[in-house]
């Protein structure tokens, strides 16, 4: 049988085509009796609407892409996910899109995609902020995980997280602490540092900077041996991934985590349980950061105006067995 179409549909219920239309892509502009009507029609017949045909009639798409730097990194999965369940929760489809850590992979992905989707989610973005805001020009934008003056943002609070990890490790009597730096264009790597290095200084600890290094485990070999070079009893990594390589490395070269050196880590990812010992880490509602994302996406004004929502979340220190007397 052929598929029936929105002429079969108009027949059936006794209006125009123009009026079933409506009834599908800007149900106020028809009243509640005829969408009824049209609708049972279209049920009765088996009629669905074409979503290319809608968006070209509606100008939207049902659609938003939520970029990441690195699908590989288990930090994204909550944030993800709660995108997910947000965007599913309006009808809408979440199209998920590997950065790969490459600016130049980024910005071509988006510009491809700029033309079928409703707006960007972008995750720890590591374009610059020029670029951001070129796309911004283009379709509405929320960053996660970066700032950047004159668009939409989520992020956790960094800035009390550092603050509670130098507490945690000045109560253990640690005087000196060490930075493993990630990405050298990632946001999210200077303010760490930049908080880290504020709070040191308001506990009278030292605090330094090495790398940069890329966050991942394999790389947490040559962060840990440049630690220990540096001499720090305490060493606060980038992020999960990189600190349980460098738990890894340490235990390798016979140093025993905590007793020798203690480890802390940021994200809280679901191996931060179960590697050995257990990492400290400072954690945050990664499914809320999600959620928010798309909610300030599909309902906040993100294009046009200078005074866009900027949403702070709380973090929370995870105490494990990766961090000890100094």
């Amino acid at each position: 049988m052929a598929r029936p179409t929105i002429y079969d549909v108009a027949t059936a219920a006794g209006v125009a085509t123009s009026t079933v239309s409506r009834a599908f892509t800007n149900p106020g502009r028809v009243s509640a009796a005829t969408r009824e009507r049209v609708l049972a029609s279209a049920a009765e017949l088996g009629y669905r609407p074409n979503p290319h045909a809608r968006a070209l009639l509606s100008g939207r798409h049902h659609t938003v892409a939520m970029v990441v730097s690195d699908i590989t990194n288990p930090h994204y999965f909550e944030l993800i996910r709660g995108a997910e369940m947000r965007a599913r929760m309006s009808e809408y489809t979440l199209l998920l899109v590997n950065a790969e850590e490459s600016p130049r992979m980024e910005w071509e992905q988006i510009q491809r995609l700029a033309p079928a989707v409703d707006g960007f989610l972008l995750a720890a973005s590591r374009l610059p902020d020029e670029n951001l805001r070129q796309i911004a020009d283009q379709r509405p934008v929320v960053l996660m995980s970066r700032e950047v003056p004159g668009l939409a943002s989520v992020v956790l609070d960094h800035v009390e997280g550092c603050r509670q990890i130098v507490a945690h490790l000045c109560s253990l009597g640690h005087r000196e602490l060490v930075y493993l730096a990630g990405p050298r264009n990632s946001w999210m790597a200077a303010t760490r540092w930049a908080a880290l290095k504020e709070a040191a200084e308001g506990a009278g600890t030292t605090a330094r900077r090495i790398g940069p290094f890329t966050p991942k485990v394999s790389q947490g070999g040559a962060a840990a041996d440049g630690a220990l070079n540096d001499g720090a009893s305490a060493i606060v990594a980038h992020n999960d991934l990189l600190a349980i390589g460098v738990i890894q490395r340490l235990t390798q070269r016979g140093l025993r985590v905590p007793a020798d050196v203690s480890v802390v880590g940021f994200d809280n990812i679901f191996a931060a349980d179960v590697c050995t010992p257990g990492l400290t880490t400072l954690g945050g509602a990664h499914v809320d950061l999600g959620r928010v994302a798309v909610e300030l996406l599909l309902t906040a004004d993100t294009r046009g105006t200078d005074d866009q929502p900027s949403v702070v979340l709380p973090t929370e220190l995870v105490l494990r067995g990766s961090t000890g007397a100094a």
